[in-house]
């Protein structure tokens, strides 16, 4: 560039300082990014609105970490993971809004589901226990993990399946027989969303009678171009509603909010990198 006589606009670099830290970083709190740049936080709070209200950053609701939008990298350089959840996010915003219970995303990988974001915090009437980013979730036990199992391509189901069979912990005992499987998918398609196991009370490992969250959950899968790139529970305390009153209540809801992130999925070229 050539060398131009002009005073800098020190505001201006401070964002830019901001959006850096976060593309070097991928996900940060306030307060680390305070630590980073050493940005007073309410300065740091503008410019992090500013940036959102343009479209470069965006706030996971799982944890209040801000991350860098899908719009400042490169395809390459980001999973479907990391697309689905920014996508969704505002959806889930918006069905808090609507529903008194709270809903998780979660993404398939090799034996279990991973939970990525949640509306748990700004749903009113009741909260999910504080579980990390990233928790494990019970593929064959949990109703994400059968909607997942049901709706994704015959192959991959295979392959799935076949790693299930090789874990010899109590939680995969399902995977060796066959017959129950396929009965759990088929219904799962019939119903057109998954439900939690019977003996399933919210453990990775262990069942309902060890551990016990009082919860029913849910869930439809979120797909593109023929491919589970996630899925999208509702839970809620069972001792407050019966699964067909549940069902009977809010899966239309659920189930627009899942069409609603489809679409912005496929506008967004989710699923074709």
């Amino acid at each position: 560039m050539r060398e131009y006589r002009v005073k800098t606009i020190d505001s201006l670099a401070r964002g830019l300082e901001v959006l850096r830290v976060l593309q070097e970083v991928r996900a940060a709190s306030l307060h680390d990014l305070h630590l980073a740049t050493g940005i007073p936080k309410a300065t740091l709070t503008r410019i992090l609105v500013t940036a959102h209200q343009h479209g470069l950053v965006w706030q996971r609701m799982v944890d209040g970490a801000f991350l860098p939008s899908h719009t400042l990298r490169s395809r390459r350089e980001t999973d479907d993971g990391e697309w689905l959840v920014e996508i969704a996010s505002p959806v889930l915003g918006e069905l808090s809004r609507r529903l008194q219970w709270p809903s998780v995303v979660s993404v398939p990988r090799l034996d279990h589901m991973e939970t990525l974001e949640t509306n748990s915090s700004r749903t009113y009437f009741d909260a999910l226990p504080q579980r990390p980013h990233g928790f494990r979730v019970n593929m064959l036990g949990s109703a994400s993990g059968r909607a997942y199992l049901a709706f994704c391509p015959d192959q991959e189901l295979e392959a799935v399946l076949a790693r299930l069979r090789l874990r010899k912990d109590p939680a995969y005992r399902l995977a060796r027989d066959d017959a129950a499987v396929r009965r759990m998918i088929e219904a799962t398609r019939r119903r057109g969303y998954g439900v939690r196991a019977p003996d399933f009370g919210g453990d990775h490992d262990r069942p309902r009678s060890e551990v016990d969250d009082g919860r029913e959950s849910i869930a439809m899968p979120v797909r593109v171009d023929g491919r589970v790139v996630g899925c999208i529970n509702l839970t809620w305390r069972r001792q407050a509603l019966s699964l067909p009153t549940a069902v009977q209540r809010h899966l239309e809801d659920l189930r627009t909010a899942v069409r609603t992130v489809e679409q912005r999925a496929r506008e967004a070229g989710l699923g074709h990198g």
